[in-house]
């Protein structure tokens, strides 16, 4: 079965090599343009071993198409996919297209849907790979599993520790069953769907009046990027390696620096104090808290805004 895999990045390049471990026929790597990053993880591996490496400004674009419908594919395999894949593309292989998402569709399409369960405080969600279709993350369902969120896990856990290694395992777990002729296609429930946007700069704002968990989840959900933020002396400040404590502080408002000492900084939120180990002030450096305190004299009494 002559496979092409659309990706890249780690995940694209993890998935690469796991075919070619299972001595699976990988005919083809589809990377972005390099646009300055020619180093990209999936298109070395590609190169590494081989396997001719397409890239495409649009896989829109009418050369693209009838480049990728000559190439005689069996099944394209799409791993950390950012482009609009064409149907043309989708449906030009002899058994179809499958595609990585890092959610239990229906819930949560779209292109942060790791951050996204974090920070509305869920406790569970998953990956499903699927049949992509011309919606967003609509197609039927392949497989799915399951993973927890903790109350200590971040984007960055959640997706390194547990998405990013049950996806590689489960896209040549859905390959084998596609050889097999036994992969299914299970329609989604669209009434229990939900979508959400990019989680940028704007949506990672904290608001200090908020309850203490929506704050301390979004700074969970925001890490590594874009970074829960508010402002400081004019600047935009991210937070990063929280933790929470439940205590009550009735003289302070929310928002106010009541701890600098140590490897923390400590702010006031409501019935609790959101401790912050790294803090990006503006578009610099992540530093430590103690750092960022040397550097920045920030004081005990600073209020945050809303």
């Amino acid at each position: 079965m002559k496979i092409a895999i659309i990706g890249q990045a780690a995940f694209g390049k993890d998935v690469l090599v796991k075919l070619l471990e299972n001595d699976e026929t990988v005919s083809a790597a589809i990377c972005p343009p390099d646009n300055n990053q020619s180093n990209d993880p999936m298109k070395l591996a590609a190169l590494e071993h081989e396997i001719p490496v397409y890239q495409y400004n649009s896989m829109r674009d009418k050369s693209a198409i009838k480049e990728f419908a000559s190439l005689g594919i069996d099944l394209c395999v799409m791993a950390f996919v950012t482009d609009i894949v064409p149907r043309e593309i989708l449906t030009a292989p002899t058994f179809g297209t499958i595609q990585y998402h890092p959610s239990l569709l229906p819930r949560h399409r779209g292109p942060s849907s790791i951050n996204w369960p974090i920070i509305k405080g869920e406790r569970e969600t998953g990956l499903s790979i699927f049949w992509p279709d011309k919606g967003l993350d609509t197609g039927p369902i392949l497989l799915q599993k399951e993973v927890a969120i903790t109350l200590e896990d971040t984007l960055g856990s959640l997706y390194f520790g547990k998405l990013f290694p049950l996806g590689v395992d489960a896209m040549l777990e859905a390959v084998q069953l596609i050889k097999d002729k036994k992969a299914p296609r299970i329609d989604q429930n669209h009434d229990d769907a939900s979508y959400e946007g990019w989680c940028g700069t704007e949506e990672a704002h904290i608001n200090w009046d908020q309850p203490a968990f929506d704050i301390y989840n979004l700074v969970r959900g925001c890490d590594p990027s874009p970074g829960a933020n508010t402002s400081y002396q004019g600047d935009r400040i991210s937070f990063f390696d929280a933790s929470y404590k439940q205590t009550k502080m009735p003289m302070h408002e929310n928002g106010t620096v009541i701890s600098v000492c140590g490897n923390h900084l400590g702010v006031k939120v409501e019935d609790g104090l959101i401790n912050i180990g790294r803090v990006r002030h503006g578009k610099g450096p992540k530093l430590s808290a103690s750092e960022f305190i040397e550097k920045h004299g920030i004081a005990e009494g600073t209020k945050f805004p809303s």
